[in-house]
């Protein structure tokens, strides 16, 4: 004789639903409430995660990487890895500056991740050595908005260098930011726009002068000062002493001294052109 199997209690109530009228009802509650909750649940396109980030750059005048590395980079690496909620901290250390990067975890609030790293790096100014000439950190917070979105790399088939490839990536700058919704826009790996002097050593002798006067007289003319103010009735005036060389026009026509009665300007000892400065990056 065959005796029914034993049902547990998944098999109960399996069988219970599916004999009971109630059963297609509670299905149908359960899709409805399905559906509401699909359509109350709140959605964007591009939700805000608080992914915070900052850079601290500690400048370190005249020491060479090594010495910004040693002094600088790897004490306060030590000090910021203690704040709470720190993922990473990473460093790059070059000539007279110490750049540190530190990453908080997924999820810190973007304020409390601030206020502790301020804490943290003000709060312990005894991490570098004292009067070596270390500066003043200088935190610049940084967010999930700061990761590029989209990057533009600029090349050429022709005999064109950096410099000219750096206008144009300037001029495209120009055009971006007028894109709605376009946060910040720079350009990375092109030198910084410079008048280079190219001196002429026989004129220099012939004239009987060093590249040192050259160099203060250069220094001396690009200087801007407040002078005071002008007062006026009801107002006041603020007066500056000299101007900026602005271009390489300027810089040729500079007076640098007097040779027979009249004027000595750099271009008679120098060839002035519009170019770049030494690169400090490459990409």
């Amino acid at each position: 004789m065959n005796t029914p199997p034993t049902l547990g209690l998944s098999g109960r109530l399996a069988r219970a639903f599916v004999a009971n009228p109630l059963t297609p009802v509670l299905a149908i509650a359960g899709f409805l409430l399905g559906l509401v909750a699909v359509m109350v649940t709140p959605r964007e396109e591009e939700p805000q995660i608080d992914v915070t980030m900052a850079n601290i750059m500690v400048p370190f005048a005249g020491a060479p990487a090594e010495d910004v590395e040693n002094l600088v980079s790897y004490p306060l690496e030590q000090v910021l890895s203690e704040v709470e909620g720190v993922k990473h901290v990473y460093s790059v250390s070059r000539p007279g500056m110490a750049v540190l990067t530190v990453e908080f975890q997924v999820g810190v609030p973007r304020q409390d991740a601030l206020v502790r790293l301020y804490n943290q790096v003000y709060s312990n100014q005894d991490w570098a050595p004292q009067r070596l000439g270390v500066g003043s950190p200088l935190v610049r917070p940084m967010g999930i908005d700061d990761v590029p979105v989209m990057s533009l790399t600029l090349s050429s088939d022709d005999a064109r260098g950096a410099t000219e490839l750096a206008e144009v990536a300037h001029t495209l700058e120009t055009e971006l930011k007028r894109v709605p919704g376009t946060r910040d826009v720079y350009t990375i790996g092109a030198p910084e726009r410079a008048v280079v002097v190219e001196l002429d050593a026989t004129r220099l002798a012939a004239y009987g002068m060093a590249p040192s006067d050259l160099a203060g007289a250069l220094a001396a003319a690009n200087v801007v000062q407040q002078a005071g103010e002008r007062v006026a009735p009801g107002t006041q005036v603020p007066v500056t002493a000299g101007a900026w060389l602005a271009d390489a026009d300027e810089v040729a026509n500079l007076i640098i001294g007097l040779r027979d009665g009249r004027p000595l300007l750099l271009a008679d000892v120098a060839q002035i052109r519009r170019g770049a400065d030494l690169p400090s990056q490459y990409v």
